[in-house]
């Protein structure tokens, strides 16, 4: 039965094909009729680009993907070095001299730089300023290591002078 439909479809579209002047030579299929073979099937649903310039869309979509990778681990890069910035100023909570804690000025102050460097597109220019920022936070790290070293070994030294 199924034969049957087919082939009274086909003859009804090959009529209308006919009345809308479209040439006979090519077999019209209905929507419910799927390709025959896969080439078919893949002439009928992608589109086809010049050979002379897929190359070059090649080349622009792959250099396109490989710097939204770049800008992607710079991203991931920068967000940790954020976080690693605001842990540290977890260490500063003394006042400085308008009594407000070194704590929240860093914060700030790192906050507003990475602002301002928000919308800068140049690899180097972003890597050079990753570099910058994580030295500067191993140096401020490693100075209040070396003060807590300091007033740690101060406090032993009045003990064993005052005991």
């Amino acid at each position: 039965m199924a034969v049957a439909t087919r082939t009274r479809s086909s003859s009804l579209l090959r009529a209308l094909a006919a009345t809308r002047g479209a040439p006979v030579s090519q077999p019209l299929r209905s929507i419910h009729e799927g390709p025959d073979t896969i080439d078919e099937l893949l002439d009928r649903h992608l589109s086809k680009k010049a050979p002379s310039s897929s190359s070059s869309l090649l080349d622009d979509d792959a250099l396109e993907a490989q710097a939204r990778r770049r800008l992607t681990s710079s991203r991931r890069e920068a967000l940790g070095l954020y976080r690693d910035i605001l842990r540290a100023t977890r260490l500063f909570e003394w006042p400085d001299d308008r009594g407000v804690p070194w704590r929240e000025s860093l914060r700030a102050n790192a906050r507003r730089e990475f602002e301002e460097a928000r919308g800068e597109r140049d690899p180097e220019v972003v890597a050079r300023l990753l570099i910058g920022g994580r030295d500067a936070v191993d140096q401020a790290l490693e100075r209040v290591a070396e003060a807590s070293r300091r007033m740690v070994q101060a406090e032993e030294a009045k003990r064993r002078g005052g005991a």
